[in-house]
């Protein structure tokens, strides 16, 4: 069972990843960053495993920071995550989201360190 901090952790890397805009995208260390723990990519990595059967959280949205897709495995169905960046209009190349830097949404821009 995680620690109550760890889930509340968790719960802040949600409610930013509810934030990333339809058709942006963000990476692991910017939402870690954006918490006021930069350098906790891999917590937020650990955040995001679960995530994918929160259907108000858009995991697919979030990759590491050169643009791949290493999320992939935790949805349900082969190609989901590729299948739902897609839709919101993405290129993905061999795991890669196409365009990366131009579609990515920086949340500590946006939301800072208030949540």
């Amino acid at each position: 069972m995680a620690k109550p901090e760890t889930l509340n952790f968790y719960e802040r890397v949600y409610e930013v990843t509810r934030m990333i805009p339809y058709g942006k995208v963000t990476s692991y260390g910017a939402i870690a960053k954006c918490l006021g723990a930069a350098g906790s990519a891999r917590m937020v990595g650990y955040a995001m495993n679960g995530a994918s059967n929160l259907e108000d959280v858009p995991a697919h949205r979030v990759l590491n920071r050169n643009g791949l897709l290493t999320g992939k495995h935790h949805f349900k169905g082969t190609h989901l995550m590729q299948q739902l960046l897609e839709s919101e209009g993405h290129t993905v190349k061999e795991d890669k989201l196409q365009n990366f830097k131009d579609k990515f949404w920086d949340p500590v821009e946006m939301v800072g360190f208030k949540i």
